[in-house]
């Protein structure tokens, strides 16, 4: 059966966006955006030019498109690894903060693509856009639940939600930055949990 053979053009787009995509993805993982031209991720994904340009505006739509796949996928195996029945809420935000912070120190896509190059590629509002859509619900929901459980004082926790996760982002663009065999995502990690501590109630 030929290449391509019973499968449906809906389904050859989805394969062709999906291999741009993961190549895409890859590519800006090892070697950064700058370093990275539309014609190396059409050729490794084994698509023409034409079809990156007709799922995609170009390499910048293509990488916001990327990180955003990124970030949906941090937080969803985040809330996987604290989905554990009968743990309080603000072992949670602790368990998931910390998550992240080892995230973004081995994984390499969370890394450099979310951290190193989004802000300075997208522009700070964008990449802030996209990040508060996956996070600020996870640490919100997170916090009105410490609030309801008597862990944290009652207080509004949308205020408090933006400036953790800023706290936490903060910490999180030192730990991408450093070299440093894992020296800055230990004291952010102590520096964190200190603050934490610090809402129990």
């Amino acid at each position: 059966m030929a290449v391509g053979e019973g499968i449906s053009k809906a389904e050859r787009s989805q394969a062709t966006r999906a291999a741009l995509m993961a190549t895409a993805r890859e590519l800006f993982a090892t070697r950064g955006y700058a370093a990275v031209g539309t014609e190396e991720i059409v050729r490794s994904a084994g698509v023409t030019r034409g079809a990156l340009y007709h799922h995609f505006a170009g390499k910048l739509e293509l990488f916001a498109a990327v990180y955003e796949q990124v970030e949906a996928e941090l937080v969803e195996r985040i809330a996987a690894a604290v989905d554990v029945p009968g743990t309080a809420p603000l072992e949670v935000l602790r368990g998931g903060a910390l998550a992240f912070l080892d995230a973004c120190e081995s994984d390499l896509a969370v890394q450099r693509i979310a951290l190193i190059d989004a802000p300075s590629v997208l522009g700070w509002e964008r990449w802030r856009e996209i990040g508060l859509r996956y996070g600020l619900g996870l640490v919100r929901g997170t916090i009105e639940a410490a609030i309801e459980a008597g862990q944290i004082e009652p207080q509004p926790a949308e205020p408090l939600a933006h400036l953790l996760l800023g706290a936490i982002d903060e910490g999180a663009l030192l730990i991408a930055r450093a070299d440093d065999d894992g020296q800055t995502r230990r004291q952010i990690g102590d520096s964190l949990e200190k603050v934490l501590g610090a809402l129990a109630s």
